[in-house]
């Protein structure tokens, strides 16, 4: 079995809506897929669109070359990070058919 991807992150776009993506293995025990849109969210914006089943989540970008990462946004997550926030994609659009 293999191990899930903790550090660093796949950029990609999504299959359905083409919109800019980061997919990441999160956590260190029991780790979590996450796929995030790429948009800063504002504070407001984050209480906002904050769920039980959908996340906010820190962009970390440690150096000009490591690739970003994503880190949980809940306590102890300082309140006046400097790094984006972002939260899990959902497609605004309808799926298309190829068929």
């Amino acid at each position: 079995m293999s191990r899930p991807r903790t550090t660093g992150a796949v950029d990609s776009r999504c299959p359905a809506c083409a919109a800019p993506v980061i997919t990441q293995w999160v956590g260190q025990v029991a780790a979590l897929r996450a796929t995030v849109d790429l948009t800063p969210l504002t504070p407001e914006q984050q209480a906002t669109v904050r769920e039980p089943n959908r996340l906010v989540w820190c962009l970390y970008q440690g150096g000009p070359h490591t690739p970003p990462r994503l880190r949980w946004a809940t306590p102890p997550h300082p309140p006046d990070c400097g790094h984006p926030h972002v939260t899990e994609h959902r497609c605004i659009t309808e799926p298309t058919t190829l068929f």
